[in-house]
Parts: C-alpha cells; structure tokens; sequence
C-alpha cells in the first residue's frame, strides 16, 4: 500500500495521473466481412495476465513529450466513385455517406482529397477548360460533374459541415501542354509538360481560381490547393511532369497575384511528391526562397528516411499525406493488415493526417485507364449492392482514435505503433498478426507497468487513462 501511495503521489507531481484499474482493449478481427459498413468492435477491460512479455512487447510511454497535433483521417472523391454512388436509391446513398462522413459513426472521415479535372479514376481525360486558347477562361464550366463529384461532395458536407478538403490536379487542360493531351504521357514524356508561357501561367492561374469559385458556390469549400500531383509523373491517365522551378515561378508570378486579386483564402501547398528518383519536397524544404511561396508541402509513396530528412532541413516544414497506397483491386484482409505500419511511417515522422485514396469504386474496379485498385466501398450499379472492403474496417477503426486535436506522444518500443493522447486517456494503436493472443505491457514513464492481451489476428487500440 505505502509502495502505490508513493507512486500515486510521483505520477501526480509530474502532472500524469494513471488509473491501473481502468484500462480497455478495443480491437477488430482482420478477417471476415464488413456488414453495412458497421465496424465490429471488441471490448475487453483489464485482465490477469500471469504470461511473460517478451521484450518486444514492452511499450514505455511519455505523455510529457508531444509532437504534432492530428488532423484526422481522409480519402479521395472521383469521378467513377461519384458515379456509382448516385446509380443508387436515395436510401442506399445516404447509409453509404453517412458510413464515410458521419460524426461519430462508421469511418468518420474528415479530411479528404478531390481532383481539379480528371484524376486516373475519371471516367476519361476531362479538363473544365476544353476549348483551346480560351486564355481568360470564358468557357470554364463544371457542369461535367455536377452528376457526379459535385452531388458526391455535397452529401459528404451534408453530414459533416465541418469536414476540410483540399484538391490537386493531375494535369492542366490540355491546349496548355505542349503534348495537346491530358493522359498519354508515357507516349511523349518530352511533351508532357505545361508549357512555359506567360499567357499559359495566367491562363492556368485563373483556372484554378475560377474552379474554387465554382465550387464556393456549390456549397464546397476547398481548403488547400495543391499544384500538381506527382509532379514527377509520365503516365497513360493523366499527369503532368513539372519541375520545381516551374512550379516556384507559377506560384510566385501568377498564382498567388491571382489568389490575391479574387480574394481567395484557400491555402497554397507544394507537391503532391513522391520520393521516386528525385527528392522535390527536400528541395523546396532547404531553400529559403522557395519554401515561403508556399503553405505547406504534400507527400506520397515517400520513405521515411526522406520524410525525416525535410523535417531536419526544415523543422517547421507544414507536411500533409495526400494518398495511400492503391494495391490492385484485390480488396483483400492481407493488404488491409498492411495499412498501420504505412500510416505509422508518416504519423510517427510528424505528418498530421493520412489519407487513404479511392473511398468508392464501382464493381469493376478499374479505372478509366484499366487498370484495378482497392476501395473502401465498391459499389455494384447493376444490382445496386454496397460492398464495405477490408480498409474500410481497417481505416474506420484508425480514424475513430487518432482523432483531429490528438497529440501524438512519445513510446519506447515498435516502429509499427502509434501512440497519441486526447482529452484525457492514452491511446495505442498496435497489431496482432499471429494466431495467437499476445500479452503486452504498457509503461507511463516509471510507474507500475500494466499487461493487456491484444486478441489473434486484430487491429487493436489500449486505452488508458492518464
């Protein structure tokens, strides 16, 4: 008793206060379905565990030592997932949007990605600039997706005021490329570039505050715009190769002159970048010069060592994750187990938010350029069934826990684990992938450790107060 008393009183006088008899296991099984989008949770409080821990399974914790402030969890809006979501009864699409953006119910999602024009998951290339040299975009018009994202958008505001989005497209119009084509750039990768016009600039510059514009008045506010995605890309869908110097003089000489014209407030990010043979966000991260013509820098596909990297040339570097991994189409349990070591490699490197990508896709899967990736919704527009993917469970059941506002935390033990404080309790998300239950031991400092069991084969968050 005096040995608990004298503890009690060293947690109280470094501000932490741990109730050993109030500890949760809160896990999903990585196996089975995923019916109507409900994300089966077990709950199980503290046990007994009299098994030994191996020193892998020790988790020392630091609530004292805080890193980034989270901005939540998100996925990508397209043009196919628009599409098959509105071949669907109204009942159906409302249960589907209230499953992806409700408050408090399904995945929650609250930071997510759209297109300006075609992504590779548009039904084809389309730009809202389609007539050429209409340089002060007389022509520019949504009306494309005003069947499709826009309706898709909207209900996603509808059930979550609240919810931040930012855009990026995967190429300009076409006239604007020396190509003449939005996708096919494998074909002509020499082409595939905006050319390098005063007139093109502005032009581009004012199609881009004529789009969130457009989208103000439909009720979609776009928070950050985003220059380019993979801007080192050459592909058959569409894309856009753009240096860094050529994005410095868009941003600087006519973008922001523009933003600041129309009175636009969306913010201005650098990106989306890869590290895929060449390390853009590390360039525009040690240059003074180039780093302040923008809001913050988004990333994809990037390895730790580079995320690390930009932090250490530029410590207070905004970063923001901007798409998951897309897999095949195969929507699988052994790929969905993969997503908490790829959301810990950014989450535990500083960025705020992850990003999943395609929320809905129809029943083939494919893009308009053929080619499969995953979802965490398929929709079927001839029968008009909802599928819920293993990611669904797997990103809803992250999302509800590393929550916008969470602080992410100090941990002595895996790199696969992710540990974040938020009113009051911590919270450690960790994986079991063996077939047995395994018995870890959670630490606050030096207090008293405390063992829990993390069921077989599951995805699990312990809980704790503090």
């Amino acid at each position: 008793m005096k040995k608990s008393l004298i503890l009690l009183f060293c947690l109280l006088s470094m501000g932490i206060v741990w109730s050993q008899n109030n500890v949760e296991v809160h896990a999903i099984k990585l196996s089975g379905d995923v019916p109507n989008g409900k994300i089966i949770i077990n709950k199980t409080v503290e046990q007994d565990i009299e098994a030994s821990i191996h020193r892998k399974n020790k988790i020392k914790l630091y609530p004292n030592v805080e890193f980034q402030t989270l901005e939540g969890f998100g996925g990508a809006f397209n043009e196919i997932g628009g599409e098959a979501l509105m071949s669907l009864p109204q009942e159906l699409q409302d249960q589907v949007i209230t499953n992806l953006f409700g408050l408090n119910q399904g995945a929650a999602l609250v930071f997510n990605r759209t297109a300006v024009g075609a992504s590779d998951f548009g039904i084809d290339a389309y730009s809202y600039a389609e007539k050429a040299d209409d340089f002060k975009m007389k022509h520019f018009s949504i009306e494309r997706e005003e069947t499709t994202v826009i309706p898709y958008l909207q209900k996603a505001f509808k059930a979550n005021p609240d919810l931040k989005l930012f855009a990026s497209p995967w190429s300009p119009p076409a006239w604007m490329k020396y190509s003449g084509l939005m996708d096919r750039g494998e074909e002509f990768p020499e082409k595939n570039k905006l050319k390098d016009e005063p007139k093109i600039y502005e032009a581009y510059a004012l199609y881009f505050s004529k789009y969130i514009q457009a989208y103000a008045q439909k009720g979609i506010d776009v928070d950050r715009l985003i220059i380019q995605n993979e801007n080192d890309a050459n592909t058959k869908y569409p894309s856009n190769d753009m240096s860094v110097a050529q994005m410095n003089k868009l941003v600087k000489s006519y973008l922001r002159p523009q933003f600041e014209k129309d009175n636009i407030d969306t913010e201005i990010w650098a990106g989306t970048f890869r590290s895929y043979g060449r390390l853009d966000a590390l360039e525009i991260a040690a240059n003074e010069d180039y780093r302040n013509l923008y809001d913050g820098i988004g990333i994809q596909y990037t390895s730790g060592i580079y995320i690390q990297q930009t932090k250490d040339v530029f410590p207070e570097v905004n970063l923001m994750h901007t798409e998951g991994n897309c897999d095949d189409g195969k929507n699988n349990w052994k790929q969905a187990s993969n997503r908490l070591r790829e959301i810990a490699n950014y989450i535990n490197r500083g960025v705020p938010n992850y990003c999943y990508w395609n929320m809905i896709l129809n029943e083939t899967t494919e893009s308009g350029w053929d080619w499969k990736q995953n979802s965490l919704i398929n929709i079927d527009r001839n029968t008009k069934q909802v599928t819920y993917n293993p990611d669904y469970a797997v990103i809803g059941f992250m999302s509800l826990y590393l929550v916008p506002g969470a602080k992410r935390i100090a941990n002595f033990s895996r790199a696969d684990l992710i540990s974040i404080k938020y009113e009051g309790k911590i919270y450690i998300l960790i994986q079991n992938t063996k077939d047995k239950a395994q018995a870890y031991e959670c630490q606050i400092e030096n207090g008293e450790g405390i063992k829990v069991e993390i069921p077989s084969n599951s995805l699990a968050v312990v809980i704790l107060n503090i």
